[in-house]
């Protein structure tokens, strides 16, 4: 069966407006349905805690950047415990003393089994009530002094430093914030069997235990996979999708023959500043990891140099270097890319196109270094406000609002500087030509960042949440593998692999599952926050979905591959190898990993726990980190004087991190996370994320254990940043004619 291009645009077309139907309508049930921020919760003597109180909460909170100690909702940092877990162990923990005392006069671990028994029960009858009891007064107390005692007073053993939280009312005022996300968990829902979280976190003795629609979607999960990947290998099978032709691969013009345009050679500036930061990022990973077995310093220094990075550069704060260097290391790469491959498609440079090029990497490297300088700033109080120049404080979207604008201003230039590099393809093409489809997927994902903008310190954690995986889910497993397939389809063609018209089919074939899938995919991310139980199944079926196409990924890779190292004479093996890497890395990651930890009654239990450590370092550097470092190493080798090529360093560093990355994930995080889970299953999910879990000896090997894989990736960056230097020094000159018009597969 031969698909048309045309036919595959329309069913494209068809998916998007579906698309939009259905998150526009969870978008607007969303509102309606999400757990609420009640004016006030009642004691027997009156108010306990307000909606001003917990929105205040909330708001030191992301100030002071907990989301990258701890979590909540599950969502966030690892290393501290999940706050909502914690709040409501803690809370059943004082209401259980406080029954001890007042009915028994004795602590509540010295009563008889069926004391306690009697105690727990009427502690679970308490916690199904929208008001509080006065156990339930006298417990949200206690757990307020516990939260100033952990973070203003600070905690060498929790890794907290003194004045993480500046004031003890702000401490209080987290606690309420923490305790309002307990309380969404164990109070039910209006019309439901299960409370507005879905009775998540597990805690039995809170009454929180999966529900039967959990396990219901995880069957149908299940089912729906086996099926649809039946289904999808015979479509796979049954379609004529483009093959590279051996032939054509070795007559690929070697690097030396394609000519280079100013802009080409401002592309790999680039190239340059993501190489410095992804050696940061890796630097400063080897700190945070090191900090979950020495929680207060960092071998010695503090001692032997007077230097305290305890101090200076917490757990929170590096973290939240460290993940913001990964986007920006990882997106000023595809964008350089993206400038660097379009005067390859069409042989044509546009009036001063290289000092435009130039000119929006410097405002990109402003965007970096006001960022990770505001997030400094912020979190230490010099910044008085600091969600619109400081820290935002929300994971993966850290960096103040103004630059996040910024940001999303530099996505507008770099498309407007694509499209006058594309502009006579874009004029001969059609709608659905390569050219169009690589503006449409950059664009997809500057418009999904505007949901980013959609919520401000005000408004609730529910749909702060609702918003911010708009951006983080449908970058990662939408707009940007929509992009990622563009992109690599033009290098295809720029290498003569594929001629446009094979490459734009291949590329449509792909997105459409992909955006079929991935898109109401993000689902599975509201289960347990606070969103209604509609999200079960439509989060299930989708995520199920999403699969199916990085099976054909990894399909075209292989295939791909071995065609071409049978080929005699193709030059750029060494970048293909990387696109082959990325594809098995997003397969182990995205697919095998993600499937498994998005079964519902799974995720139930893991979420929030190493798995989805291994999962997102297997995911994200492993597919988009080693490709966007192929392009990178396509483009070097394309602009270095031939005589001057040197391919060692590059060789070199993507063995370290392939090596080192299968160290990290399969020797360490993959069985740290088993470890969690059966803790999860077996004490409750508080007990998975204590410190007394991570204080155990085998978890403390477990994190030692992944020194070696931190080592090979840092030596690997390293490397690469050398060769990258090296290969810049030795880059050619311009061309001083327009570069030959690849007429062939234009036409």
């Amino acid at each position: 069966m031969e698909l048309r291009r045309a036919t595959l645009a329309k069913a494209m077309a068809v998916v998007f407006v579906v698309n939009l139907v259905v998150m526009s309508a969870g978008a607007l049930h969303a509102y309606e349905n999400a757990a609420p921020v009640p004016e006030e919760i009642e004691g027997p003597e009156g108010p306990v805690v307000t909606d001003a109180e917990i929105q205040a909460g909330k708001a030191v909170f992301q100030r002071n950047g907990l989301m990258n100690h701890g979590s909540i909702l599950g969502n966030g940092a690892y290393f501290g415990v999940d706050f909502t877990a914690d709040a409501l162990s803690l809370k059943v923990e004082f209401m259980r003393a406080f029954y001890a005392d007042r009915e028994y006069g004795a602590a509540y671990a010295d009563l008889s089994a069926g004391e306690q028994a009697t105690i727990d029960e009427r502690v679970r009858a308490d916690l199904d009530t929208r008001s509080y009891s006065a156990a339930e007064v006298h417990a949200h107390e206690q757990v307020r002094a516990t939260y100033v005692a952990r973070y203003h007073e600070g905690s060498e053993r929790r890794g907290v430093p003194e004045g993480t939280i500046p004031t003890a009312e702000a401490a209080e005022r987290f606690a309420d914030f923490a305790l309002w996300t307990a309380w969404i968990s164990h109070t039910d829902r209006a019309g439901a069997d299960g409370s507005y979280t879905n009775d998540w976190p597990y805690d039995p003795a809170a009454g929180n235990e999966p529900t039967g629609t959990t396990f219901t979607w995880s069957v149908v999960s299940v089912f729906l996979l086996v099926a649809a990947l039946g289904a999808g290998v015979a479509l796979y099978r049954s379609v004529e999708l483009p093959e590279v032709d051996s032939g054509t691969a070795a007559g690929a013009p070697p690097p030396g023959d394609v000519d280079v345009t100013p802009s080409q050679l401002a592309a790999l500036k680039y190239v340059l500043v993501a190489a410095g930061l992804f050696a940061a990022q890796t630097f400063l990973g080897a700190l945070i990891s090191h900090y979950y077995v020495e929680r207060a310093g960092f071998f010695g220094l503090a001692e032997a140099t007077g230097i305290d990075l305890f101090e200076w550069l917490p757990f929170l704060l590096a973290r939240t270097w460290h993940i913001d260097l990964a986007i920006m290391w990882i997106t000023t790469l595809w964008l350089g890319a993206g400038l660097f491959l379009a005067p390859l498609l069409t042989g044509y440079e546009p009036p001063k196109q290289g000092r435009y090029v130039t000119g929006l990497l410097g405002g990109l490297v402003a965007v970096v270094v006001g960022g990770l300088a505001g997030i400094w700033l912020g979190s230490h109080g010099f910044i008085d406000n600091w969600w619109l120049l400081g820290n935002e404080g929300l994971e993966y979207l850290e960096v103040g609002r103004l630059w996040q604008v910024a940001l999303l201003g530099a996505m507008v230039g770099w498309l407007l500087l694509v499209a006058r590099g594309f502009r006579p393809l874009l004029e001969r093409e059609e709608r659905f030509g390569l050219a169009h489809l690589t503006l449409f997927a950059g664009g997809s994902i500057g418009l999904l960042f505007v949901a980013g903008m959609l919520y401000t310190p005000e408004t609730s954690m529910v749909m702060t949440e609702f918003w911010r995986w708009w951006v983080v889910h449908m970058w990662v497993e939408g707009a940007f593998e929509f992009f990622v397939v563009a992109v690599i389809a033009v290098l295809f063609v720029s290498m003569g692999l594929l001629s446009r018209e094979s490459a734009e089919k291949a590329v449509a074939f792909q997105a459409l599952f992909v955006m079929g899938a991935a898109v109401v995919g993000v689902g599975h991310h509201y289960w347990w926050t606070g969103h209604a139980e509609v999200w079960l199944p439509l989060g299930t079926v989708f995520s199920t979905l999403e699969f199916i196409p990085l099976v054909f990924v990894l399909f075209e890779a292989v295939n791909r591959y071995r065609e071409l190292v049978a080929t005699d004479g193709f030059a750029y093996r060494l970048p293909f190898c990387f696109v082959v890497a990325s594809g098995f890395w997003n397969f182990v990651g995205a697919g095998a990993m993600g499937m498994f930890i998005n079964l519902p009654v799974i995720n139930y239990f893991q979420h929030g726990t190493y798995l989805t450590v291994a999962h997102a370092h297997a995911a994200t550097f492993g597919a988009f980190g080693l490709l966007a470092l192929g392009l990178a190493v396509y483009a070097l080798q394309v602009t270095t004087r031939p005589e001057k090529w040197w391919p060692e360093p590059f060789r070199a560093a993507f063995w370290l991190w392939n090596a080192g990355l299968a160290v990290m994930v399969f020797v360490s995080l993959t069985p740290l996370g088993f470890l969690q889970l059966e803790r999860s299953f077996t004490e409750g999910y508080a007990a998975a994320r204590s410190i007394a879990f991570y204080e155990e000896s085998l978890v403390q090997t477990l994190l030692w254990a992944r020194v070696p894989g931190d080592t090979l990736v840092i030596l690997g960056a390293v490397v690469f940043l050398g060769g990258a230097i090296r290969a810049y020094r030795y880059r050619r000159e311009a061309s001083e004619d327009a570069p030959e018009k690849l007429s062939e597969r234009l036409d």
